[in-house]
């Protein structure tokens, strides 16, 4: 007889298989990466009926157990994966397998207890796909403007401008597709309104908010800070004192706040403000574009929390 009191899961994600491990009986179950795998683990979790469910995140593939799973209202914490190395190595656990993955999961998932995310509505998770695949367009789009640099015959760089021009084409049809499905929707809309009423943010960064980032307002301004990873963390020890540093998170959407931050510089007087101090003080520039993106971010969670449009006196 299966113990269905305060189990914690933790679920290893790879291409073919999942592995699941429960804390504390220790019990680990394997089963295929498909269909008919996820509906088992899914049936499973259902009579064990878990505290919590961690897996980590994993570009994606962690998205059809994580539907599964909130279809039935089980739930799940998806983790960065560099916390559960982390963990792992607290505990010693230097090995690594798909077994002892799972079995450091679900240690985790009892002793951190993290906070499960919130089941997304298909109108997200449609957004969610439109905006990864806007990304991944824009990425192909810089590949081959860098490959034009290179020294190659024409008859190459003719093919690489056409490929140019045709994903510039996919793009400016998927921003359209984008810009209908926010207008359409009121959730959306309002939020993107709202996010746009700061100086510097716009359309592409107000969608990656809008399908990356669905605890904005719903965190504290380390937690927020910490989730996208552009809280600066120490490196001290001792009467050593280290440079700050950011790591971490998601990348998305660090990298989304790239282009606002430069344009916030420029006409949003505190960014501004922010920026020519940390500069002043001796601060490399990277630093005091990396200390205006958090304040942009931790203005924006508290702009969501109370509903209100961007006010100055938010980033003073």
């Amino acid at each position: 007889m299966e113990e269905t009191g305060k189990l914690s899961i933790g679920i290893d994600i790879s291409q073919d298989q999942l592995d699941m491990a429960a804390y504390p009986t220790g019990q680990i179950w394997k089963y295929a990466h498909n269909r008919h795998g996820i509906a088992k683990i899914v049936a499973k979790l259902e009579t064990l009926q878990p505290h919590i469910i961690v897996m980590e995140a994993t570009g994606g593939m962690e998205r059809p157990l994580k539907e599964a799973l909130d279809g039935v209202g089980l739930p799940v914490a998806v983790i960065n994966p560099k916390r559960i190395r982390d963990y792992g190595r607290s505990l010693g656990e230097l090995a690594k397998t798909d077994k002892i993955d799972a079995s450091v999961m679900a240690h985790f998932a009892a002793k951190m207890e993290p906070t499960p995310q919130p089941a997304r509505q298909p109108e997200e998770l449609s957004l969610d796909s439109l905006v990864t695949r806007r990304q991944q367009l824009n990425d192909m789009l810089m590949a081959e403007r860098n490959r034009l640099r290179e020294y190659l015959a024409l008859s190459v760089q003719v093919d690489i401008r056409d490929h140019i021009a045709f994903l510039e084409g996919k793009l400016q049809g998927l921003d359209k597709q984008l810009k209908e499905t926010v207008k359409e929707n009121p959730v959306f809309k309002a939020k993107s309104d709202l996010y746009q009423s700061m100086r510097g943010v716009g359309a592409v960064l107000s969608w990656t908010l809008l399908a990356k980032l669905p605890e904005l307002g719903q965190l504290n301004q380390r937690e927020i800070g910490a989730l996208v990873g552009l809280a600066p963390m120490n490196k001290d020890s001792g009467k050593y004192r280290g440079k700050r540093f950011i790591q971490g998170g998601r990348g998305m959407v660090r990298k989304s706040f790239y282009m606002p931050v430069l344009s916030a510089i420029r006409f949003n007087p505190p960014i501004t403000a922010l920026y020519q101090r940390l500069i002043a003080r001796g601060k490399l520039q990277k630093v005091a574009l990396a200390a205006c993106m958090h304040k942009m971010l931790t203005v924006l969670n508290s702009m969501v929390k109370h509903n209100t449009p961007w006010q100055e006196s938010f980033a003073r």
